[in-house]
């Protein structure tokens, strides 16, 4: 193989790949950087990418790549753990083009698919017919066909329905030479010479091989034996791209269940656990999944145990499948146990486990741990045994680790705490590697039992199989791919496996960054080392309440998701593919679509926040630097609108804003997009009513607590003896939406809550009651009025210097209700979640942020917490919306839940984001994204709700894109509350207080 160099050859090369093929090639930074890694602990940078539209194109790359002698790589979902989907030389991408479902056949149970079709596509392809693929992958939402068959990928399902070879009736390939293989049974497709060389050494394939279910490392050259069928497909399972390049697959489906119910078997430990499954594999469970306590962030839903057994069963009715269920309780010697046969309740539970494999790369202290033995396998029945051996291990080189996975087929994954940054951490990850490869083999098992070798086990083969066998591996390898053309260094002449490791191009000094970064010691390498490659964000769709990642569902970009974003920004820190640093472009273009909704903060597993990164590289990228138009006229929103207020010119703007010439020019000037509609600004601030409301029951008239306003605005005066709160007057709600403002007041009053509004001058020891708090001393009317902000707006577009006076400013005007019991109540979700989250990060070295952030509550959580004994209206209503993405990411929504429901509010709000995202939506250029967004489920959910339906929408983005693509009127809780106070207080008599003149 030539060592094809950076300049001229490679230019040309890229020529003849755009003239040969019809589908995208890419040779440019943003590309290669993408492809860098997958979820191992291995990096390689390729030439460059080709995403093939048919086997035509794939030929014709081979075709190149071997005149020139540069390797090729095929790469699927980029999810293998073991370093073999990267490479140098030129990766396939199948999940751009060839990635469909060619075909189904329900009586004969077959679909034909291409090697980039997503598993899940096909499940559900097959679910109305009653059917199913057998394996299913953790990563079942983005793994590929293709990479299942390349690894020969199990999941959790495999004691029931084996590994991906056991699904596999024929396979397309293409050959390094350009042969088109039909692979099948009975030696159909076999290339030259491979049938001589295996019939010249039957004895060794008989008997060299380990006889367990989860056998993957190495070449499956057993299943070429004439009593196994001679099945050429089946031995090509788990070649990891190294033998050919597959374009086409039959695969087998299996009858689904009608019905399933899950065992939640507690155990006292992990080996208990683990010495249990065996004996449970003659029930016949369709899963034996096992796992630990410290991979459960919350037990609470658990039976008692420090360990889990999750048995699936099945049946034509639920019935049946429960019966099954409680027979394997029965059987199993347990702490306790659970049966759950709702199938949401189900779901619930296996997410703990699916999310395990993000889940481990953190230890419970905040340690990082990685793969490179994460799936090795032994008999079932060895299993407890091997687990005590292995923990000693671990011990005895002073590494932690937690295992989990398929504890029915003695496959266990497991993330352990190496230091692969230092010379030291390095070498003693290579001295454990070669002592576990002798456990393992010890214990009659597999050093893969589900994810190949790669690069991370490849080294270790011969301690499993002999260095004859390896030689057989060798020869086979040279049938297929005689020029070593595909995916060499994996699985035969292997590279060494404590070489190439990612981690060693980023830099050893801490990045001086804006941020605290305090679960990750301030360290942004870290920060950016979280993603482990995964691939959540790259579901194609959100299920239940998720959020992450939506700008990769609206343009299908590697790119745009959480794991690409992530890539680029390691590879900026590592400045050999990325080079200009924070100022490169493919970051910033990559970033430009992330629309800040903080999902991947709580729905990647392992906690990647990409909107904090995205904000810090805008801080850096832009310093001393003109920015775009929208950073100062959406960033600086809130200076804009208190200008507003300040002169009272409302109404002029809403005026001049309606004349079309005029909005036109303004939002050229504002960078906004042409399609949206500039918001109309309150002609009086939540403030201002405030001010006005509390002037008038500072005269005192002593009527009842409830009365009529003279405009039909309800009044209520709270006992004396209630808690105090103090509500947050956030820029959309003081300006944009005082609406909201002045029904969580009368809800909260009606709760018997004392409302106050933060103070708006500082002062040493000022009171905290009234919301206007007055002077104390002279020097401090010298300091002016101020607002509070939670800066979100700064932040947001990265101006992190002026966020950070913002929220100084703000701290101090705050430090007297720092002083209090009170909580604050933000009824924004945005500017709530900035003020929990993003402040203390921020302002990591002022302890009154860190404070400010423990006291602030939603809506729902303040009445929840201050008003227990309160019961709030019955609205009896069904309820459509959407969960703002950034209460989902960072507050929850445990408590609105509950609210909803004691209010009769009935019905779920979607999840995912609105799209408007705060600013991105009227950035111009992100309208298209932006729309895409709104209607993958929050524009359907409110389309196909019935007439009397509560849209329900706390955010003022989500209101805002509701009523500009929809025409539909979003409301706060707090509105629908106070709505239905007003019903309930009708009739009531009395003088009223000002009304609303909005």
């Amino acid at each position: 193989m030539t060592d094809l160099p950076h300049g001229r050859d490679l230019t040309a090369l890229e020529g003849e790949l755009r003239a040969a093929v019809r589908g995208d090639v890419g040779f440019g930074a943003l590309d290669r950087a993408l492809v860098t890694m997958d979820a191992s602990n291995y990096r390689r940078v390729p030439y460059g990418v080709v995403a093939p539209r048919d086997a035509d194109d794939v030929a014709a790359v081979l075709e190149v790549c071997r005149r020139r002698g540069v390797p090729v790589v095929p790469r699927g979902g980029g999810t293998s753990i073991a370093g073999q989907a990267t490479g140098t030389g030129v990766v396939l991408d199948f999940t751009r083009h060839m990635n469909r479902l060619l075909a189904l056949d329900p009586g004969a149970r077959t679909a034909v698919v291409q090697p980039g079709l997503v598993l899940d596509r096909l499940q559900e392809a097959a679910a109305p017919h009653g059917l199913r693929f057998g394996p299913d992958p953790s990563t079942h939402s983005r793994c590929t066909l293709g990479g299942m068959i390349g690894n020969n990928s199990c999941g959790s399902h495999s004691v029931a329905w084996g590994t991906t070879a056991d699904s596999v009736r024929e396979l397309d390939v293409v050959t390094a030479r350009g042969e088109r293989l039909r692979l099948g049974r009975d030696w159909a497709g076999a290339p030259d010479g491979l049938r001589a060389l295996v019939e010249g050494d039957l004895a060794r394939l008989r008997t060299g091989f380990p006889d367990l279910p989860r056998r993957i490392s190495g070449y499956a050259l057993d299943a070429l034996l004439p009593e196994r069928g001679a099945d050429v497909a089946r031995s090509f399972c788990g070649s990891e791209g190294t033998l050919g390049v597959l374009t086409e697959a039959v695969v087998r489906l299996v009858e689904a269940p009608r019905a399933r119910a899950l065992a939640v078997l507690g155990y006292a430990d992990e080996s208990a656990a683990a010495e249990a499954a065996a004996g449970l594999l003659p029930l016949s469970p369709l899963t034996v999944e096992g796992m630990a306590a410290d991979l459960v962030p919350s037990a609470a839903a658990l039976p008692r145990g420090g360990a889990w057994l999750f048995v699936e069963t099945g049946g034509e009715a639920a019935a049946e499948a429960r019966a099954r269920a409680e027979a394997i309780v029965r059987a199993a010697d347990v702490l306790d146990a659970l049966v759950v046969t709702d199938p949401a309740g189900q779901r619930a539970l296996w997410r703990i486990r699916e999310d395990a494999s993000g889940t481990a790369t953190r230890m419970p202290d905040g340690t990082e741990a990685w793969p490179g033995w994460e799936d090795c396998a032994v008999p079932p029945a060895r299993l407890g045994a091997y687990l005590r051996d292995f923990r000693a291990l671990m011990a005895a080189h002073g590494l932690r680790g937690t295992p989990y996975g398929h504890f029915g087929d003695g496959c266990i994954h497991v993330r352990i705490d190496f230091d692969l940054l230092t010379e030291a951490g390095v070498a003693r990850f290579r001295r454990f590697s070669e002592e576990l490869a002798e456990l393992v083999v010890a214990h009659g098992g597999s050093l893969s039992g589900e994810h190949g070798d790669g690069q991370a086990r490849a080294e270790l083969l011969p301690r499993m199989y002999g260095a004859e066998t390896v030689g057989l591996f060798e020869r086979v390898k040279g049938v297929w791919d005689p020029d070593d053309l595909l995916n060499p260094g994996m699985l035969v002449r292997p590279a060494p496996l404590d070489t190439g490791l990612r981690f060693s191009v980023l830099p050893r000094e801490p990045v001086d960054v804006a941020f605290g970064y305090p679960a990750d010691g301030g360290d942004f390498s870290a920060a950016v080392r979280r993603c482990v490659g995964v691939a959540k964000c790259r579901t194609t769709s959100v299920s239940g309440s998720g959020v992450m990642c939506p700008s990769f569902r609206a343009t299908g970009a590697e790119e745009h998701s959480t794991r690409g974003r992530a890539r680029l920004l390691h590879e900026m820190l590592a400045g050999e593919v990325v080079t200009d640093g924070w100022r490169s472009t493919e970051v910033r273009d990559a970033l430009d679509l992330c629309l800040s909704c903080k999902g991947c903060r709580s729905d990647c597993p392992v906690g990647v926040d990409m909107a904090t990164y995205k904000a810090e590289f805008l801080h850096h990228h832009y310093a001393g630097r003109r920015r775009p138009a929208a950073h100062y006229a959406m960033g600086w929103l809130p200076v804009w609108l208190r200008a507003v207020a300040r002169t009272r010119t409302a109404w002029l703007v809403n005026a001049l804003s309606g004349l079309r010439p005029l909005a036109w020019v303004a939002k050229r000037l504002a960078g906004i997009a042409p399609e949206r509609e500039i918001p109309r600004v309150a002609s009086r601030t939540f403030s201002r009513w405030w001010e006005r409301r509390r002037a008038h029951r500072s005269s005192g008239d002593g009527k009842p607590a409830y009365r009529p306003a003279a405009d039909g605005e309800p009044t209520h005066r709270p006992p004396a003896g209630g808690d105090l709160v103090v509500l947050w007057p956030d820029t959309f709600t003081e300006h944009l939406s005082p609406s909201v403002g002045q029904a969580a007041v009368r809800v909260l009053e009606a709760a018997g809550l004392r409302v106050a509004l933060p103070p708006t001058v500082r002062l040493e020891k000022p009171p905290v009651g009234d919301g206007r708090t007055v002077a104390l001393d002279p020097l401090s009317l010298l300091r002016g009025r101020g607002r509070v902000c939670c800066g979100l707006t700064y932040v947001s577009t990265g101006q992190l210097d002026r966020a950070r006076a913002v929220l100084r400013r703000t701290l101090d005007l705050m430090e007297p209700v720092l002083e209090t019991d009170a909580p604050v109540v933000v009824l924004e979700p945005s500017c709530a979640a900035a003020l929990r989250a993003d402040v203390p990060e921020l302002l990591h070295d002022d302890p009154r942020a860190a404070r400010l952030a423990a006291k602030v509550l939603t809506f729902a959580e303040t009445l929840e917490r201050h008003a227990p004994g309160w019961t709030p209206p019955r609205v009896d209503r069904p309820v459509a919306g959407q969960t703002h993405c950034h209460q989902h990411a960072v507050l929850g929504d445990a408590a609105d839940r509950r609210l909803r429901r004691a209010a009769r509010l009935s019905g779920e709000l979607s999840g995912g984001c609105c799209g408007l995202a705060g600013d991105f939506g009227f950035e111009k250029g992100h309208y298209e994204v932006s729309t895409a967004c709104a209607e993958e489920q929050l524009l359907p959910s409110v389309r196909d709700a019935p007439d009397d339906t509560v849209v329900l929408a706390d955010g003022f983005s989500c209101r805002t894109q509701l009523e500009q693509l929809a025409g539909v009127r979003g409301r706060h809780l707090a509105e629908v509350l106070a709505g239905a106070l007003e019903g309930a207080l009708e009739g009531a008599g009395g003088d009223g207080e000002p009304g609303d003149e909005d």
